[in-house]
C-alpha cells in the first residue's frame, strides 16, 4: 500500500517522520526522498535480527545518518523514542502492524505453518517466551479466549482442548495437530482455522494488542498540529482499536480529520502481493494551531 500511504502522509522537505515498524524498509524508501532537504526520518523496529539488515540496505542506498536514524524499540515506546532523540513531536507517524514478509519467510522464526521450523513467533527473540512454551503453559479455557479474541476463531473451544498444555516444538507439529482436530471439517475451512490459530498465537506471544493500545494513547501527543498518522492493520481486532481511537480523538478535538472508510490495496497490488489483500489502512490528522 505504498502509493496510498505516500499520498496520505505527503512528506515535505524539512519534516520529521517516524516509522514505528521499519521492517524491510519499503515504506522508508518511498517516504525518505520527500523529506529532503532538512528532514529527519526515525525508523523504529523491535526485531533485533532484521533491523540491522534493513539499516545496512538503506545506508547502502544513500540514506545517511543526517537523514535516517534507526533505533530498536517496540512502537509502544514511541514517546520515549522521540524524547531520546530530542524530538518534541513529529509531522508524520506510520505504523504497519503485524508480521513482515521477511519474518514469515524465515523458517527459524517460526511464524508460518508453511515453513518447517521451531515454534517461536517472537518479534524480539531476546524477550518473552516462544509460542511452544506459551501453549504448554496455558489452560484450555484461556486458550479458547485467546483464539476467539485474537482471530475470531469459530472452532476455538475444540482447538483449545486439543492444544492447551501440550508441547509442540515445531510449526509442522502444531499445524498437523490442528488439521487432525479439524479432520471432519472441509479442508478449505480447516486451513483457514490453521492460519487464524497461528495468527492468534503470534498476537498473544508478542502482546500485540497491548502495544497497539499504548501507541494509540500516545499518538496525539507525539504529533505536531497538522501532523499525519497512518496505521495499517491486518486483523479486525487491530482495526477496531484504531477506528475507535481515531473516532474518540476526533470527538475530543485531538484530531481535525480521520478516515471514514478503510483504505485497501488496489487490485493490482493484491495480485502482485496476496498478503496485502487483508490490509486495512486508516489515517488521522492532528488538530490544533496550523492544522
Amino acid at each position: 500500500m505504498v502509493e496510498q500511504i505516500l499520498a496520505i502522509l505527503a512528506p515535505k522537505p524539512g519534516e520529521i517522520a517516524v516509522d514505528c515498524t521499519l521492517g524491510y524498509g519499503g515504506h522508508a524508501r518511498a517516504l525518505l526522498p520527500g523529506l529532503v532537504p532538512g528532514g529527519k526520518y526515525l525508523g523504529l523496529d523491535q526485531d533485533l535480527i532484521e533491523l540491522p539488515r534493513t539499516e545496512t540496505r538503506l545506508r547502502a542506498e544513500g540514506f545517511g545518518p543526517e537523514l535516517l536514524t534507526v533505533w530498536r524499540c517496540n512502537f509502544a515506546g514511541l514517546g520515549a523514542a522521540l524524547a531520546r532523540f530530542g524530538i518534541s513531536a513529529a509531522d508524520i507517524v506510520l505504523a504497519d502492524l503485524g508480521v513482515s514478509s521477511m519474518q514469515l519467510d524465515n523458517p527459524a522464526r517460526g511464524f508460518s505453518h508453511k515453513q518447517a521450523g521451531p515454534l517461536d513467533m517472537r518479534m524480539n527473540p531476546s524477550r518473552g517466551r516462544p509460542a511452544s512454551a506459551f501453549l504448554q503453559a496455558i489452560g484450555s479455557v484461556e486458550l479458547a479466549q485467546v483464539l476467539e479474541a485474537n482471530a475470531d476463531e469459530p472452532f476455538a473451544r475444540q482447538l483449545a482442548d486439543a492444544l492447551a498444555g501440550r508441547l509442540f516444538e515445531t510449526t509442522r507439529a502444531l499445524a498437523t495437530r490442528i488439521l487432525d482436530v479439524l479432520s471432519s471439517v472441509p479442508r478449505a475451512e480447516a486451513e483457514l482455522s490453521l492460519r487464524r490459530t497461528f495468527q492468534a498465537l503470534r498476537i498473544a506471544v508478542n502482546d500485540e494488542f497491548s502495544a497497539l493500545d499504548a501507541l494509540l494513547r500516545q499518538l496525539p501527543a507525539c504529533l505536531k498540529p497538522g501532523g499525519r498518522v497512518a496505521i495499517v492493520s491486518f486483523h479486525s481486532g487491530e482495526d477496531r482499536r484504531v477506528k475507535k481511537a481515531f473516532a474518540a480523538g476526533l470527538r475530543g478535538g485531538l484530531y481535525s480529520a480521520v478516515s471514514t472508510e478503510v483504505v485497501r490495496a488496489t487490485p493490482a497490488e493484491q495480485y502482485a502481493n496476496p498478503r496485502s489483500g487483508s490490509a486495512k489502512l486508516r489515517w488521522a490528522i492532528r488538530g490544533g494551531v496550523g492544522a
